[in-house]
């Protein structure tokens, strides 16, 4: 079967499955066994400091000398919620914390940093990534211009067709339609809103209405996935609780045994531990947060705030207190696989099942890369 489109030519990529950037799951073995297994890797450096980004990025390269993206959360930074809101958050989880035998050190509102994805991108001149994708926001102006100088692939994530026509507009070479199944952080980034739109509705409109490839982004676990998304117009899609189980994640024992038994009905949308809205298995914070009438601060303070319980949650491997993102089919996952063998098994399956849905397998994908041409 032939799967060169518009996408894999562009991204210089053999097959159109892009790894999703799980921060905290995603490792650089991971993004480097994707890339190598002729997809393409994606290392979340969110918000962090630049040398950690630099040092993750060097790390993959060392793993691969095939194409990879690095993602970055586009937003700007806040100001600082009031002391006494931030007060009150920490007495709620302080109370939480200590009735759950979990001894957190409080946090000074005053001493937190935060890196501005503004901050990243000389790193990423420097360190000559050709491929950025963008969740949270769209950078400035500035920022694209000295990417696009710098010949680096632009992707940004969407969560409604209005999102992903400002995108087009703004220079992004390709969207990410990300429906409401999809686990982790949601991209949306229009003020006040918080779309609902699931992929199979989301993914065809923006395929009639941009010009630039669409990945499809929500429930995307085998080859099934795969398939679906070609056909709904997409150019190529993002799977990423697919990747929870395998060998190269991050995520703790605890975590992996809840997804392993997830069902539809399992996971939740919910701000309690980052301030912005995410899909995860719910647990001890989440329930105790969203019970009560205290104000979530917005994102990153809510989101520092709630980091220190987190941590020590991972190396207790206790999932009372770990961000346990997952999409609503998490529970296909595959365990004790590694992310190429996930990547194979994907487009073999798909390959099974292309030909059969419309003509001939090379008939599908062609006709996928043609509504973004």
């Amino acid at each position: 079967m032939e799967w060169k489109n518009n996408l894999t030519s562009m991204l210089g990529i053999s097959y159109p499955i892009v790894q999703a950037p799980m921060l905290g799951i995603t490792t650089p073995e991971m993004v480097a066994a994707v890339s190598n297994a002729g997809g393409l890797g994606s290392l979340p450096i969110g918000n962090i400091d630049p040398s950690t980004a630099r040092t993750q990025i060097q790390k993959v390269r060392e793993l691969t000398t095939k194409p990879f993206a690095v993602n970055v959360f586009a937003y700007d930074i806040p100001i600082a919620p009031d002391q006494s809101a931030f007060d009150a958050m920490q007495t709620l989880l302080q109370g939480v914390y200590t009735r759950n035998g979990l001894g957190i050190a409080p946090v000074d509102l005053k001493t937190l940093t935060f890196f501005s994805y503004k901050d990243l991108f000389p790193v990423l001149i420097e360190e000559k990534v050709d491929i950025v994708s963008f969740t949270f926001g769209i950078p400035d102006s500035e920022g694209i211009s000295l990417l696009k100088q710098s010949n680096a692939k632009l992707i940004g994530t969407a969560t409604s067709l209005e999102e992903a026509v400002l995108l087009e507009q703004r220079g992004m070479d390709a969207i990410v339609a990300q429906g409401i199944e999809a686990g982790g952080h949601r991209g949306t980034f229009i003020a006040g809103s918080l779309p609902q739109i699931g992929v199979m509705a989301l993914v065809p409109q923006l395929a009639d209405r941009i010009k630039v490839p669409v990945i499809a982004a929500g429930g995307i676990m085998d080859g099934r996935g795969v398939a679906a998304g070609l056909m709904l117009g997409a150019a190529g899609v993002q799977p990423g609780s697919a990747f929870l189980l395998c060998n190269e994640s991050l995520a703790t024992d605890a975590h992996k045994a809840a997804i392993a038994a997830a069902t539809d009905t399992t996971t939740r949308l919910t701000r309690a531990f980052s301030g912005r809205w995410a899909r995860g298995l719910t647990n001890t914070l989440i329930a105790a947060v969203e019970d009560s009438n205290t104000t979530i601060l917005p994102y990153p303070y809510q989101d520092a705030l709630t980091q220190p319980a987190r941590k020590a949650s991972r190396e207790q491997d206790n999932p009372s207190f770990v961000a346990m993102w997952a999409g609503q089919a998490a529970g296909l996952a595959k365990e004790k696989t590694g992310a190429a063998d996930i990547i194979q098994q994907m487009i073999a399956q798909a390959e099974q099942l292309l030909p059969s849905l419309k003509g001939t397998a090379n008939t599908v994908v062609a006709g996928s890369q043609d509504s973004h041409s």
